[in-house]
């Protein structure tokens, strides 16, 4: 039962990428409100798919801490499931994205509609910079950035190098960091098909606040706040 689930599961993403795009490309040169919106349907319809069909629920801790106006996320990167959820529980956002993915058919193709930061990871100092310059017009805009300071995702129980380039750019927009924990990976990690049952725990940090402060001061706060939290969230059966 668990590899039918994953497999409609994945059939539904499949599905929805392609309908999903090809509406969004017909509002191609539509605000960007009109294409988030229409993109954020296939994060809630592929959310309420894993929760039906896989059984795999979540729960959002400390929501009381996501600030009034635009932010910056430092997000765990363990799975898949937080680019998803995270269109959920914040207001519109976009990510920090490596550029292939918006190569790949249908899903990069709409990707792209959301105006992510997609930036050459080789490109050392110049990368920093596009961050810096496109990150802060789109929070201009009231668009919440998403970042994974890590990089790339991690299994669980595991700790990566969290890299400067996200706090230079909190430290030079003077925009406040929101730093986001969860314990995905133990129920769907990476490269791994099946999605096991359960609930997913989400935590949200108070704001750090950016203004005054080093790019090391911010990486160090984000970075304790979450791995603290990242101990708490084990699941009980690991």
């Amino acid at each position: 039962m668990l590899f039918l689930r994953s497999s409609l599961f994945s059939l539904s993403v499949i599905i929805t990428s392609v309908v999903i795009t090809c509406i969004v490309l017909l509002f191609y040169f539509a605000p960007f409100s009109w294409r988030y919106s229409i993109i954020s349907q296939f994060a809630r319809y592929n959310l309420w798919v894993l929760k039906t069909v896989c059984k795999l629920d979540y729960v959002v801790e400390g929501r009381e801490n996501i600030p009034d106006s635009a932010a910056i996320i430092f997000s765990k990167h363990q799975s898949t499931w937080e680019t998803i959820a995270l269109q959920q529980v914040f207001p519109p956002l976009t990510f920090v994205i490596k550029r292939e993915l918006l190569w790949l058919p249908f899903f990069g193709w709409g990707l792209s509609r959301m105006d992510p930061i997609a930036i050459n990871r080789s490109a050392g100092r110049n990368a920093i910079r596009q961050i810096i310059e496109q990150g802060t017009e789109r929070l201009k805009r009231g668009l919440w950035v998403v970042i994974f300071p890590e990089g790339t995702r991690i299994r669980p129980g595991a700790r990566g190098r969290y890299k400067v380039g996200g706090a230079v750019f909190a430290a030079e927009s003077g925009y406040p960091v929101v730093p986001v924990a969860h314990d995905a990976g133990y129920f769907w990690a990476k490269g791994q098909f099946l999605k096991r049952p359960g609930t997913i725990r989400m935590v949200i940090g108070p704001p750090i606040d950016s203004e005054d402060k080093s790019a090391d001061q911010i990486l160090t706060e984000a970075e304790t706040f979450i791995e603290g939290e990242m101990v708490r969230l084990v699941p009980d059966e690991n």
